[in-house]
């Protein structure tokens, strides 16, 4: 089968080893619940935050608006599982909890509800770039809104306070240490960001959706490639 429908998918899937095909090592995964993330617009922005993102015109990929839960894959990568290396794997916005994920395919985030390219090869992805890594999901219309202008940077990621985006991303203390759920600076009803660390660091990371037997999208993915594709 072709990726994103590969046998080794393991996006929640916890407590499942994946082989990593090295001399019998194995990763082992978890799951850590980002609590929820509230989208009043449905237009999705996946992105790095502290890198790439804008107040508007972001990359969207378009959901139902609502309030949805964020949980990450987590991987033990150490190869003998005692948890001493763990890696964000996966990190996934639930638009449906109690339905089944049957099949998957690639989501192309656009601008201005343009049309995606067309993929010509199985596995392509037009993905996004990370530079700082760190992904995030957030609603575009709560963006523009919660976020203010001027230097997000000094003002907001790293101001010195307790509260300032790195320092909730390190607090172990507040979902995990590379974890975080943070109202936005302006929101008014709640708006938030889901912030994650992105496995192995900087890189293009792939969206892929996850559909149930009515073709029904009831799933939105960030794929960190921490699991090869032809893992066993």
């Amino acid at each position: 089968m072709a990726y994103p429908n590969v046998e080794c998918w393991s996006a929640l899937k916890s407590g499942h080893r994946v082989s990593t095909g090295e001399d019998g090592k194995f990763y082992v995964l978890s799951l850590a619940d980002c609590g929820e993330l509230l989208m009043p617009t449905g237009q999705l922005v996946a992105c790095d935050p502290f890198a790439f993102m804008q107040k508007t015109g972001n990359r969207c990929v378009a959901v139902p608006a609502g309030r949805y839960r964020v949980l990450v894959t987590l991987a033990d990568v150490s190869g003998v599982g005692d948890g001493s290396h763990m890696r964000e794997a996966y990190a996934t916005l639930l638009l449906d909890e109690t339905a089944e994920e049957v099949s998957r395919r690639i989501i192309t985030p656009v601008s201005d509800g343009a049309c995606p390219p067309e993929m010509t090869e199985d596995g392509e992805y037009i993905g996004f770039p990370v530079d700082a890594g760190t992904a995030c999901f957030a609603d575009q219309g709560a963006l523009a809104g919660g976020m203010p202008d001027g230097n997000w940077y000094e003002e907001i990621f790293d101001n010195g306070s307790p509260d300032s985006w790195f320092a909730r991303m390190d607090d172990p203390e507040h979902i995990r240490a590379g974890l975080a759920n943070i109202p936005l600076p302006l929101a008014k009803a709640g708006e938030n960001i889901a912030i994650i660390h992105s496995g192995w660091g900087d890189g293009v990371y792939p969206i892929v959706g996850g559909y149930d037997a009515s073709g029904r999208l009831i799933r939105v993915h960030i794929d960190f490639l921490v699991v090869p594709p032809d893992a066993g």
